[in-house]
């Protein structure tokens, strides 16, 4: 007698997950003249001030792969638990003016924008965690350490808005990683146009291990069958954020691949929203 094998897992694809019915932001503010120069306002019910997640969409970079809205279905089950979301957008590495320095200070610019727009919404802006997808999981991580650039540098924003914790799922923390992995979803030239190559080092103010420790609690969640972001990808960054101090947590969800990280009713989807609601309390 022979035991059962488990049933064939079949990644979901981004057709399954905008086939759904897509909520809808309650507003959507402007931080700048450019049309991705954005950010969706999602308002749960209730007097407030109301915790914040900062969201960050992915799509290696580039706005032509993907904008904030691939974001609205986790966007839409957070407001329904009762925390408020300021859903991001910026200019990608394939926009005029994005790349480096521009794509770092469009992330930088709508999340401090949250401050302007807090008391209008009821948002308590004490209590913000930062959750990015993919790329986005690169720059979550990157608005926690941005305060530890140099003045010197570029991006560097005096007094930025506090970030208390991270949720990255499915992200690319550390871009010299990237760049040597052909295996990578996004490829590796990506990199070059996000970082720039005309200084002596390009990976001293956009790579997260270069800013680590980031003095806030980190979670990883990947999946395992996820086939566009390697799993080293998240080993390997908490092996370093941890030896360099930070409490990272990798949170390896099996039977899952890419697109399940950011669609709700998903094994991965309820261990991130339980690990945010865990971080706001």
């Amino acid at each position: 007698m022979t035991a059962d094998r488990p049933a064939a897992f079949t990644p979901l694809t981004w057709d399954d997950l905008t086939a759904r019915p897509r909520p809808v932001a309650d507003a959507t503010v402007t931080y700048g003249a450019d049309a991705m120069q954005k950010v969706d306002v999602w308002v749960p019910r209730g007097a407030g001030p109301h915790p914040v997640v900062v969201m960050v969409h992915g799509g290696c970079w580039q706005t032509s792969i993907a904008d904030r809205r691939l974001m609205d279905w986790v966007a839409g089950d957070l407001r329904d638990a009762g925390v408020a979301v300021w859903n991001i957008d910026y200019r990608g590495v394939d926009r005029d003016g994005g790349g480096y320095p521009g794509t770092f200070r469009d992330v930088a610019q709508a999340t401090d924008a949250l401050r302007d727009h807090a008391a209008h919404y009821r948002l308590d802006t004490r209590r913000v965690v930062a959750i990015g997808h993919s790329a986005g999981g690169h720059l979550a991580l990157w608005l926690a350490g941005r305060a530890r650039l140099p003045a010197g540098s570029p991006l560097h924003t005096p007094n930025p808005l506090p970030i208390a914790h991270v949720v990255s799922l499915g992200g690319l923390p550390d871009l010299e990683a990237t760049a040597a992995s052909p295996d990578n979803g996004c490829g590796t030239a990506v990199v070059a146009r996000l970082v720039g190559t005309r200084r002596a080092d390009p990976y001293a103010d956009t790579s997260v291990p270069r800013l680590l420790p980031l003095g806030v609690p980190q979670d990883l969640v990947n999946g395992r069958q996820d086939r566009i972001i390697p799993y080293r990808m998240a080993t390997d960054y908490v092996a370093r954020a941890t030896a360099a101090g930070d409490r990272a947590t990798l949170h390896a969800i099996d039977r899952t691949g890419h697109v399940e990280l950011v669609t709700p009713d998903t094994a991965a989807w309820h261990e991130a929203k339980r690990l945010v609601l865990a971080a706001l309390r």
